[in-house]
């Protein structure tokens, strides 16, 4: 099980993120899109409507996550690899590249 082992070694460091107010505007935003959705379904709103509002929260989900990927990237995974851990590092981050390619 060495994707356990690589995901305990990270998630035991706190991390900042370097732009994280917009992260978090950003986050924010989602969960009223979200929101708007749950009223959409309960006022039986036509649904290609609702399909549409799904897909903009998933786009916005996937310019999140790739925010996120980017930052690990540059921070914890250069880290990693200065620090003599690269090869856990690059691993993990190969599992979240195949984890968001669809």
């Amino acid at each position: 099980m060495p994707e356990t082992k690589q995901r305990e070694h990270h998630s035991h460091h706190a991390v900042v993120q370097p732009n994280k107010p917009a992260l978090l505007r950003r986050l924010n935003k989602i969960q009223g899109q979200a929101r708007g959705v749950t009223k959409m379904v309960e006022e039986d709103r036509y649904c290609v409507d609702v399909l549409t509002q799904i897909a903009a929260i998933q786009s916005a989900l996937d310019a999140v996550a790739l925010q996120l990927l980017e930052s690990h990237t540059n921070g914890c995974v250069r880290a990693a690899i200065r620090s003599g851990d690269g090869d856990a590092a690059v691993d993990e981050l190969m599992g979240l590249v195949k984890r968001f390619a669809r």
